[in-house]
């Protein structure tokens, strides 16, 4: 043990420069896993939409490069390349190497800008084993290359040019990040929902990495955030073909709204902030919500729409409610690093009045339309008030009271919900494996029979005459709708447990469907996990081996030879006995759960809608163009 006395002025670390970033990185990108990956890329295209923002730049090109590297390459004004005032040597320089600098924190150089606070690109220099930056500025082209943060040598002219722009390439530092594979769907949509923000902007992504297999998309809306709505509608019946559209400005403050109706049960209103996706809404959503809710109402009670005066809630008139707001302001005030929220007080009346004007406009202006809208929003409040109850039935005293529990539950013993988990099983022969195989302190078992409501198709009203899902809300102790309440979750692990063939999957799905639309903050808050029963069991004189995929399979037969193996493909979950449930899929010292997260919400709104909705012809082309990537198909 050293002497207290020992602690002096020695002991104090100074990380200079970018050092603090590579020593932590997750403080400025979230996380080094998959995501934090990502973000790189998201961070270097932000400083291109930046200046898309302020009128220099109409083009990106993104492209995975076959090294694994990413290049992103505009048509802007070029990084400055000239000495900086305050620490002689290039802007270029102090811009990759500097944390908080940039032209964002400039008001007459970007009216408003997204990024991360100002320390986006210096931190991507930071986390890649080497960056190089080509500048188009002038009728010249310069060039700097650094090596995990640091410049190899100055900025140097390398040739002349007609255009201007910036192109960077950055290789991540794979000392630093759990993955170096860059997944060309997820950028895919990220950059599909920029080119929706920025109307008129192209943006164009590649990927390079297998030279027989070369990925392209281009995405260009002069409709903007319009054609972004159409989008998110392709897959769902509208009720009126064009989406209503609101564009205005106010005291340096842009807001842009579009919205559609459509048949479907749920809503789907996702806000943005100077194109960064605030998932936990803000003033802007808040502004939005009111005015939808007044004006629906005042249009009722003026036409005489409704016999009783009982007002629609905001929960009625945002059924079936298909919107994007948008805005963009110079002082954007975010509630955290992650930008997930919008405090700007001002906001609320701004969008507000905006909407109350032109949504009142249009409904005057479109009688028809106005019909329609606000009749599926009345069928709403009957449905609503006819759940409403329905719920009391699903209404529990307190977590821990088990009389009002479904009889089917075998509930575990552990009172504690952070140390309670629940399998949802599929079948009784199944649910009897688990239950005796179980251990059961702390894990219960829930078996259904057969599937479940698709939800998607149905309102709360009906699905709360489904004994199954009613099972379920009161099994998870949550209640749903507007009483939902996190907080009352009886347990932290939710682990939907079926069988490996196509209907398991489909359960899965329905399941999903279920907690994606109703439980969302389950999702969120990482309780809920999918099992992974193995495919196989294979014997060989007394011993036995459980593969999970054909991979592990021929792993495992290569080791232990192919003669006198017997093979068993594993159906279904009834087919274990508890011991071989246990020890494959219960024990979690040896199972495997994959948890199910929401990386994107629009991406996941759209894939639920898709593959459970009404609409075939979307799921048809989802199926022709994944085919493919088909790995168990049951025949």
């Amino acid at each position: 043990m050293s002497d207290r006395n020992d602690y002096d002025a020695t002991h104090i670390q100074v990380l200079e420069g970018l050092e603090a970033v590579r020593k932590r990185p997750s403080m400025y990108i979230g996380s080094t896993d998959s995501r934090g990956l990502h973000h790189l890329v998201y961070e270097v295209v932000d400083n291109s939409i930046d200046e898309a923002l302020a009128g220099f730049c109409d083009s990106i090109d993104v492209s995975i490069n076959e090294d694994g590297s990413v290049t992103v390459t505009d048509s802007g004004r070029g990084i400055p390349i000239d000495p900086h005032p305050k620490y002689k040597k290039s802007a270029l320089e102090v811009v990759m190497t500097v944390l908080h600098a940039g032209g964002k924190f400039d008001k007459n150089t970007y009216k408003v800008s997204g990024g991360l606070h100002g320390v986006g690109v210096s931190v991507v220099n930071a986390l890649s084993e080497w960056v190089e930056v080509e500048v188009r500025r002038g009728g010249q082209i310069y060039f700097q290359r650094y090596n995990r943060g640091a410049p190899e040598s100055e900025v140097v002219q390398v040739g002349g040019t007609d255009g201007t722009g910036t192109r960077t390439t950055f290789k991540p530092d794979g000392d630093i990040f759990e993955t170096l594979d860059f997944d060309y769907d997820t950028l895919v949509t990220r950059l599909r929902e920029l080119a929706f923000l920025n109307k008129g902007l192209r943006i164009a992504i590649s990927d390079n990495r297998d030279e027989e297999d070369i990925h392209k998309d281009e995405f260009h809306y002069e409709g903007g955030i319009v054609s972004f709505v159409e989008h998110l509608n392709s897959s769902r019946n509208a009720l009126h073909e064009k989406p209503i559209y609101f564009e205005r400005e106010k005291e340096s403050t842009e807001v842009e709204i579009a919205i559609q109706y459509t048949d479907s049960y749920s809503e789907h209103v996702y806000s943005f902030a100077n194109n960064i996706n605030t998932h936990e809404g803000g003033t802007h959503l808040a502004g939005f919500k009111a005015a939808l809710t007044r004006v629906a109402n005042d249009y009722i009670k003026k036409n005489n729409l409704s016999k009783d005066d009982a007002k629609l809630s905001g929960e009625d008139i945002r059924e079936g409610l298909t919107a994007i707001i948008s805005v963009r302001l110079t002082e954007p005030q975010f509630e955290g690093q992650t930008k997930t929220k919008l405090g700007n007080s001002e906001l609320k009346g701004i969008v507000e009045s905006m909407v109350a004007e032109g949504l009142a406009e249009f409904l005057e202006e479109n009688p028809k339309v106005a019909a329609i809208i606000l009749q599926k929003a009345l069928d709403a409040k009957r449905a609503r008030e006819a759940a409403k109850k329905a719920r009391e039935l699903t209404r529990r005293k307190s977590a821990l009271e088990v009389s009002t529990l479904p009889g089917k539950l075998a509930d575990c013993s552990e009172k504690d919900p952070s140390m309670c988990e629940v399998y949802l099983v599929e079948g009784d022969s199944a649910g009897g494996s688990a239950k005796m195989g179980r251990n059961r302190r702390f894990q219960a078992i829930l078996p259904f029979r057969g599937k479940i409501l698709n939800v998607e198709k149905s309102r709360l009203s009906k699905i709360l005459k489904n004994n199954e899902i009613l099972s379920l809300i009161t099994a998870m102790g949550t209640s749903i709708g507007e009483d939902y309440d996190i907080e009352k979750a009886r347990y932290h692990k939710v682990i939907i447990m079926t069988d490996a063939d196509v209907d398991g999957a489909h359960i899965r799905t329905l399941m999903l469907t279920f907690f994606f639309r109703y439980m969302t903050p389950l999702i969120e808050a990482g309780y809920v996990y999918i099992a992974q029963p193995p495919l196989y069991s294979l014997k060989k004189g007394k011993k036995q081996h459980f593969a999970y995929s054909d991979q592990e399979k021929a792993k495992i037969l290569e080791e232990i030879g192919d003669k006198g193996v017997s093979i068993q493909r594993y159906k279904g979950l009834g087919e274990m006995n508890p011991d071989q449930l246990w020890e494959t899929t219960m024990n979690p010292e040896t199972r495997t759960i994959l948890q199910v997260t929401m990386e994107d919400a629009v991406a996941a709104d759209e894939m639920f809608s898709i593959l459970m909705g009404d609409d075939v012809s979307p799921r048809k082309k989802f199926i022709q163009d994944h085919a493919k990537d088909v790995t168990n198909l049951d025949i």
